[in-house]
């Protein structure tokens, strides 16, 4: 393993700035982490989050979203742990793309994006929360910037 890093904040939408920042301060110089990567990174937990605090902590007073960060040689594991209701991302059917286009809606898109950027989505929930870790892989030995 290369680094571990956490920030714990406020279920807040105030918060997500700070997430995005902790992702892009923590992919910098990292070997294997392009501009594109933590793009993708900042994107997936975006938009959990934002699940997370819109449904997670609906009718419930804002509590703490977690962001673990472990950078390996491979891979680059991010793990959200939140207190709110439970949520099973894989039980979500995919969004039908040609009805929102043409409902011009706003949401929807969220857990499509995070299957289309990350690698593995793994979720669970126990008295220690609801974790839901996201897994993607690195390109051995490419250190570009782009």
């Amino acid at each position: 393993m290369i680094e571990h890093c956490q920030i714990a904040r406020a279920a807040e939408f105030e918060s997500l700035s700070d997430f995005r920042d902790f992702i892009k301060t923590t992919c910098a110089g990292q070997a294997g982490i392009d501009d594109q990567t933590c793009y993708d990174l900042q994107l997936a937990v975006d938009e959990a989050c934002t699940n997370i605090i819109t449904h997670g902590y609906a009718g419930m007073n804002p509590g703490t979203i977690i962001l673990s960060m472990e950078i390996f040689s491979d891979q680059v594991r991010l793990t959200i742990t939140d207190f709110g209701q439970p949520f099973e991302p894989s039980e979500t059917p995919a969004p039908d793309l040609q009805a929102i286009m043409e409902d011009q809606e706003d949401s929807g898109f969220g857990l499509f994006f995070i299957y289309q950027t990350m690698d593995d989505i793994q979720y669970q929930t126990s008295e220690a929360g609801n974790q839901l870790v996201f897994i993607k892989k690195l390109l051995p030995g490419d250190e570009s910037q782009t």
